[in-house]
């Protein structure tokens, strides 16, 4: 447990915003990304190889794999650690995580990744499992450039 905040408000649920990622992973996230389509997949690893509880670094590997059991592993992931690290900045089990904070971009890219992915294997169940979660945990979902 832990004892940071939860943020309550008059307008609804509580709201839960997740600790900054390391500035170093950021950057060598960013840098990954920045290299040549042919070598972006490996680099985007080789950053979630030396920052395993780095979301974003996840989604990022789910969205460069190089086919779908590859990219629903890495969402998969992405989505469990993003559990483990919202239980650690007091998120109860409900209430909002939303696309509007930087720092949610990561967990909300791996869920929308493993709802995507789960579709287009044909898992329905886990499909709209995702999907229902999403919108429970930002009702203004999807936002155009969650793939970005």
């Amino acid at each position: 447990m832990t004892d940071a905040p939860v943020n309550l408000t008059r307008s609804g649920p509580p709201e839960t915003v997740l600790d900054p990622e390391p500035a170093e992973a950021l950057l060598a996230l960013a840098e990954a990304m920045g290299a040549d389509e042919a070598q972006r997949r490996e680099a985007v690893a080789e950053v979630v190889a030396r920052f395993p509880r780095f979301l974003d670094g996840w989604a990022r590997l789910g969205l460069l794999a190089r086919d779908q059991a590859e990219a629903y592993a890495a969402f998969r992931v992405g989505y469990h650690r993003g559990l483990d690290r919202l239980r650690q900045n007091g998120w109860r089990g409900s209430g909002y995580v939303r696309w509007a904070h930087e720092v949610n971009r990561g967990f909300l890219r791996a869920l929308a990744g493993l709802q995507a992915t789960a579709a287009a294997i044909g898992e329905t169940d886990e499909e709209e499992r995702c999907l229902l979660f999403l919108h429970q945990l930002d009702p203004s979902w999807p936002p155009a450039d969650w793939r970005a």
